[in-house]
């Protein structure tokens, strides 16, 4: 054989490895491209959720301060209820001791002769277990 054929057949075999080592590369890069497609789609889906999270956040903070106000408000009332309450209930206390005490007459204690002595009796039963509830 002579010399020319042999490098032109080694030429040939070169060209054809190298045929197939662009074919094997530009299938990798076809993948690497679909995939930086995909990350660019997943980065765009991402960037909206977090968008849509941060006024979700945001929305959640403002209707959280409205329900904190309210429940100020609220408080507030209950707050000013309880010592409405507790006014009526020591004076209702009190009324009911001079009641069940009844009028002072000079000398000796009288029973008061507007109440039953069975509504005395009760009153003096319920008295500890008021007194109970209040502490």
């Amino acid at each position: 054989m002579n010399a020319p054929l042999i490098v032109e057949i080694s030429l040939i075999a070169l060209l054809a490895i190298t045929l197939v080592y662009c074919i094997v590369l530009e299938r990798k890069l076809s993948a690497l491209r679909k995939g930086q497609d995909g990350l660019k789609q997943t980065i765009v889906e991402l960037n909206g959720a977090i968008a849509t999270a941060g006024a979700s956040m945001r929305t959640l903070k403002h209707a959280a301060a409205g329900a904190a106000e309210t429940l100020d408000a609220r408080l507030e009332s209950a707050r000013a209820m309880i010592d409405e309450l507790s006014l009526m209930t020591a004076s209702g206390e009190r009324i009911a001791e001079r009641i069940a005490q009844g009028p002072v007459a000079k000398g000796s204690p009288a029973k008061n002769p507007m109440l039953p002595a069975s509504l005395l009796g009760r009153l003096d039963a319920l008295r500890p277990q008021a007194m109970g509830n209040m502490r």
